[in-house]
């Protein structure tokens, strides 16, 4: 990340320097040393039932809210970044990869090519949270793989949103 400290995440992220970048919600790990910010409303957010997030998450699922990368911009932390691509098995920053803070492990985000998925999780709604209607999953993914049934009546989809079959 040396060199990267004006652009946050680095190129396609959003600046410090940017005037214009009205910050709308803000997130960070457990301990707080990771730090970002987000200037938008999530263009989707979704439910991932894949055994690698089940893993990875110690959950049965992975809750998503997923944002253009020049919405997002980090304020602290960027040397408590670490990284981690499950299709090489290596802690390095090879895209998509999933990203957690070094001092207390938090899982922050998964980074893809263009986008950031957040977990909503680590937003900061407000004292008696509530989350905002942009942040609430629109479907289910890879529901083939779940642990658990989800009566919610949001679409479940094989594998990905508009790209396999809806169960």
């Amino acid at each position: 990340m040396a060199g990267e400290a004006s652009s946050g995440f680095g190129p396609g992220y959003g600046s410090a320097e940017d005037g214009g970048f009205c910050v709308k919600y803000r997130a960070c790990c457990h301990c707080g040393a990771v730090r970002y910010e987000v200037c938008a409303d999530p263009v989707d957010a979704k439910i991932c039932h894949c055994r690698a997030c089940q893993v990875l998450h110690g959950a049965p699922m992975q809750w998503a809210a997923i944002f253009h990368k020049r919405h997002v911009r980090l304020v602290a932390g960027a040397e408590a970044l670490r990284f981690y691509n499950s299709e090489l098995d290596r802690c390095e920053r090879a895209l998509p990869c999933k990203v957690r803070c070094a001092r207390c492990g938090t899982l922050i985000a998964d980074e893809g090519r263009r986008m950031w998925l957040a977990f909503p999780s680590l937003f900061d709604f407000g004292t008696f949270p509530k989350v905002p209607d942009t942040f609430r999953p629109t479907c289910h993914i890879f529901y083939a793989a779940r642990v658990i049934d989800m009566d919610d009546g949001l679409p479940k989809w094989s594998g990905h949103k508009n790209e396999s079959t809806l169960l």
